[in-house]
């Protein structure tokens, strides 16, 4: 077929795995995607992650015919009113001391920035991140970015450390119940950190719910007693929310549950909803340190007014709709239909994550917790031929864990239809790998 040699002959693979899902996409609506053959596929990833109101959500599409027709893009120092309501309102939407805003394109970028930003404030340069952790591909993104993409580009920047990612179902430090001691971990990451360091702590960051990494929910405490270590050392709490901000989680931030406000909070993907637009929030007193000492990021499109016009939208549904409450329930709701799932298959070994970002780990024996990457991608053919398409993470000593983040305005039956497919691609393909 035409298309898919022109792809094969045109296109650079940018996905380790080089494989592009096999299927011509012609439109989006809501929670689906419709294929060039007239298939209809359930998107029980939002896009990428991103796609939080579903697909071509019509007060999105009005918006940006709307602002698209009257102002799209201007020069980095000139403003306009989406830009400044954009930023008063998410700095409503959060406790103080959070204030100041800067708006740009992605959440790899919103990194960069706050890292930058970091650094230029604390006069250090250090950076620790969890070793599961995606923070972007960027340069101090990149450079604080474990899970998966370092091999092969030469050295990381000087200062950069990895420290145990938080796991309660295959945990590494354990108490005598068997359970993940997530204190005696963090005591032992910082002892490893400070025999390394030479005193120049600038941040830590992290994201609450490692989604790149498993769907790896930090556990309740964890995120205190890190930013505690942290503070400690001089250092600042930067909290990468590209993925669980704006209601994803059931709150509309997911460092809420903890109580725990960060020093710089980074957001993306959920606050377009699907079109290009990443903030970083800080205190006052930040952005005054900062801008003294001559803080300089600004891109081609910081601050552009269409996607801000379309962040205002976005924030309108979430209030209107109540989207926070409403994606509490359908986590519920879904978690409660995959853990029915793993009481019928022995191969689903853990449900877990917050709101309607879950995770679903598949394993070849749920006693041994035995991982298999074959088994996940298995299960995600056979969901595509099915009608529904999922993401499957793997990374080495996890086997498939599926990240599962419908559309907040998800209905119960696309969820219902969503879990049919599962079980049925499980069923199918589970008794092959006995």
């Amino acid at each position: 077929m035409e298309f898919w040699s022109d792809a094969e002959r045109h296109l650079v693979r940018y996905s380790g795995a080089g494989r592009f899902v096999p299927e011509i996409i012609e439109r989006a609506d809501g929670s689906f995607v419709f294929t060039s053959e007239g298939r209809r596929l359930l998107d029980f990833t939002s896009g990428q992650m991103s796609a939080i109101l579903g697909h071509s959500h019509p007060a999105v599409v009005a918006t940006v015919q709307r602002q698209v027709a009257t102002l799209d893009h201007l020069f980095s120092g000139m403003l306009s009113r989406p830009v400044v309501e954009l930023a008063r309102r998410l700095a409503e939407s959060l406790p103080e001391p959070l204030s100041k805003v800067l708006l740009l394109t992605t959440g790899a970028e919103s990194n960069e920035a706050a890292i930058r930003m970091a650094k230029l404030v604390t006069g250090r340069h250090e950076i620790i991140s969890f070793a599961r952790s995606w923070h972007g591909m960027t340069q101090a993104a990149a450079n604080a970015t474990y899970s998966s993409g370092r091999k092969g580009y030469g050295p990381a920047a000087p200062g950069n450390f990895a420290i145990p990612t938080p796991n309660t179902y295959r945990p590494d430090f354990t108490n005598e119940d068997g359970e993940l001691d997530w204190r005696q971990q963090l005591d032992f990451s910082f002892e490893l950190f400070d025999a390394q360091s030479v005193g120049s702590l600038a941040a830590c960051i992290v994201e609450p719910i490692l989604s790149s990494g498993g769907v790896l929910d930090l556990p309740p405490g964890c995120l205190q007693e890190l930013r505690n270590k942290v503070h400690e050392r001089g250092g600042l709490l930067i909290l990468d929310e590209a993925q669980t901000g704006l209601c994803r989680t059931g709150d509309w931030y997911a460092f809420e549950r903890d109580g725990v406000t960060p020093d710089i909070l980074t957001l993306s993907k959920t606050l377009g909803a699907g079109l290009p637009l990443a903030a970083v929030v800080t205190t006052d007193e930040i952005e005054q340190t900062a801008h003294e000492r001559g803080f300089l990021f600004f891109t081609t499109h910081v601050s552009d007014p269409l996607v801000a016009a379309v962040g205002n939208t976005v924030l309108d549904v979430l209030q209107e709709e109540h989207l926070d409450q409403r994606a509490a329930e359908l986590g519920a709701y879904l978690s409660k239909g995959l853990t029915a799932l793993g009481e019928r298959h022995d191969v689903i070994g853990d449900v877990r994550g917050r709101g309607l970002l879950v995770g679903l780990e598949l394993v070849l024996d749920r006693a041994t917790k035995q991982p298999s990457d074959e088994l996940g991608a298995a299960v995600t053919r056979r969901c595509l031929e099915l009608g529904l398409h999922m993401n499957v993470v793997q990374l080495p000593g996890m086997g498939g864990v599926f990240r599962i983040a419908p559309a907040l305005t998800s209905s119960i039956a696309e969820l219902d239809l969503g879990l049919e497919i599962l079980d049925q691609a499980i069923g199918d393909v589970a008794p092959t790998f006995r």
